[in-house]
């Protein structure tokens, strides 16, 4: 297991890229299922079939929900996830696709005693090469403790 890091190593320009993972029919079923989203778009063959991508692609906040997990998260000393800012989905994931995520440190600020947000240029690729999805990722990261 890799060491865990604190908001002091983080550094602007770091870069992060994640392991990869496809989407399935069994992620967009159970994403559907639980959101309550059955947009006919990413569950009905025939009428994705006519719309603008000629079939089914995979639910926006499923990719970003999708890239979340895929952050290591046991590698790094999260308080809290702060929010994103300017999300923007600019290409479709269809199924079978494989999408990882590459965050770049864009800037940190000291928030208290306890750590300070790290802000993350997130940008969600497919297995292409082709950004899906960018957004600015701020995360509350806490200080190594004094000892």
């Amino acid at each position: 297991m890799a060491e865990m890091r604190h908001f002091e190593d983080f550094q602007v320009g770091d870069k992060i890229v994640t392991r990869g993972r496809t989407v399935t029919e069994a992620d967009i079923v159970m994403f559907a299922g639980l959101t309550g989203d059955w947009h006919p778009l990413h569950t009905d063959i025939e009428y994705a079939r006519q719309g603008p991508f000629q079939e089914r692609i995979a639910h926006g906040f499923l990719i970003l929900s999708i890239a979340s997990g895929l952050l290591p998260l046991s590698e790094i000393a999260i308080i809290a996830f702060y929010g994103i800012d300017k999300l923007r989905f600019v290409a479709p994931v269809k199924l079978l696709d494989t999408i990882r995520v590459e965050f770049e440190v864009l800037d940190k600020q000291e928030k208290d005693e306890r750590g300070g947000v790290v802000t993350f240029q997130q940008t969600i690729k497919n297995q292409r090469g082709e950004d899906v999805s960018v957004g600015t990722m701020r995360s509350l990261i806490a200080k190594r403790k004094s000892p």
